[in-house]
């Protein structure tokens, strides 16, 4: 279960080792928990330390969209895409634009 996990990495918060990995993982944690609002809060904060983890930008596209913020997942994947680009992450890129494309398309 996420729970333990889930406690040991908030007792690092605001310590010498709070960074975009730990973020990236409180992130990561909560969305396999099901509180994906919860998991974009620390994503927000992880490419807020690291603007250039495609990563953390796929997942925050991710929390987002599953929260139900579909243009905010969209604005999070094209700067990811962007990231993803300018780093030479190819496969990162590829599968943000997959999951842009899916939001951009009209509900029926």
């Amino acid at each position: 279960m996420a729970a333990p996990a889930l406690a040991s990495l908030l007792k690092l918060v605001g310590s010498p080792r709070d960074g975009a990995l730990l973020r990236f993982s409180l992130g990561s944690e909560y969305l396999k928990a099901g509180d994906p609002a919860a998991a974009a809060v620390h994503l927000r904060e992880a490419v807020a330390k690291d603007p250039l983890y495609s990563a953390a930008w796929k997942l925050l596209g991710r929390a987002l969209a599953e929260s139900g913020a579909a243009a905010e997942a969209l604005a999070a994947y094209e700067r990811g895409i962007a990231v993803a680009e300018t780093r030479g992450d190819k496969q990162a890129a590829k599968e943000m634009a997959v999951f842009a494309r899916r939001l951009r398309k009209p509900r029926t």
